[in-house]
């Protein structure tokens, strides 16, 4: 469970596989790092007081001179009903030390095969899974590559992907709001990735959550639309912190919009002056180039260190 957002487990579903199959490293849900809906995390006592000018938090209550409403207070960066701040760190903790141990797991996998494992991100809407259709069609004939693709109902984009000839495993979450390790891991046997392929996990639909989950993945590409706004990334800084390249996608609809491109890159770079941008458009084709680009000099610093290591085991 997400202390964060208080989503669910128990309602994840990985095509080809049926609700009773259990892959030979998977832990059961009554582990120690998962907490289930009995601690009140999946509900949020919070109330505003506007007369006497308080914040509610649990059991206390301290006075504010503002009108906004702050919900991340605390260690946890989160509030639930009946549990303390510290517990909830604690539980956070276990989550995501569990799920770094699989992402760990994930990664020796991908290495070991020289297989490049990119972390799509991106609120809905952002054109993510058009620009994933776009990059198959280009890069299809030269590499061999896979699709992990990500949502809480439906397996419509996984068959959009199919449709290009490529083969992808739709992870439906149920309650869940993102993709964690441990889902990854069990999508894989069903892809039977070669070695040195491109595996694109495309994640769930939200800028929040999925930058606190290493899916054992090379690095995370965050996707901002020109239809959203140019302080996306101060809005959701932690997604764009976590990621090594932006994507600035439906650039063909720039001509009709009022979107300040080089202030939403300034706003990215504010957060995290280290990120790359390219600028792209699935529907035109523009700064594609660039993209496959970029993805093929990531896979190259990846073979080569496959390589290094391979000599330094065997020298």
């Amino acid at each position: 469970m997400c202390t964060t957002c208080g989503c669910a487990t128990g309602e994840v579903k990985i095509e080809g596989q049926d609700e009773h199959h259990h892959a030979h490293w998977h832990v059961h849900e009554d582990g120690a790092a998962h907490s289930h809906a009995q601690d009140g995390v999946a509900s949020t006592k919070y109330r505003h007081v506007q007369d006497a000018h308080e914040h509610i938090h649990g059991d206390h209550a301290h006075p504010h001179t503002h009108d906004h409403l702050h919900f991340g207070l605390g260690a946890a960066h989160s509030h639930a009903s009946g549990m303390s701040q510290s517990r909830m760190v604690q539980i956070e903790r276990d989550i995501l030390s569990k799920n770094n141990d699989y992402a760990a797991q994930n990664r020796t996998f991908f290495a070991g095969r020289g297989i490049l494992a990119l972390n799509l991100v991106s609120s809905p809407g952002s054109g993510k899974t058009s620009l994933l259709v776009r990059s198959i069609t280009e890069l299809k004939q030269s590499i061999a590559l896979a699709v992990i693709e990500g949502d809480q109902q439906t397996t419509n984009d996984a068959e959009r992907i199919r449709a290009t000839g490529a083969p992808a495993i739709q992870i439906n979450t149920g309650k869940g709001c993102h993709l964690d390790a441990h889902m990854v891991r069990q999508a894989l046997p069903g892809l039977e990735l070669l070695n040195e392929s491109l595996l694109f996990i495309e994640n769930v639909g939200n800028l929040v959550c999925p930058a606190a989950f290493d899916l054992g993945e090379a690095c995370k590409v965050a996707i901002l639309s020109t239809t959203e706004g140019e302080d996306k990334p101060l809005k959701y800084p932690d997604m764009f912190q976590a990621a090594r390249l932006m994507l600035l996608n439906k650039c063909d609809l720039l001509p009709y919009l009022d979107f300040d491109v080089k202030l939403a890159l300034e706003n990215a770079r504010r957060v995290n002056p280290a990120i790359e941008v390219i600028c792209v458009s699935a529907k035109t084709g523009e700064g594609m180039a660039d993209w496959l680009a970029w993805i093929a000099r990531e896979r190259t610093a990846l073979l080569e260190k496959r390589q290094g290591n391979a000599l330094i085991h065997y020298g």
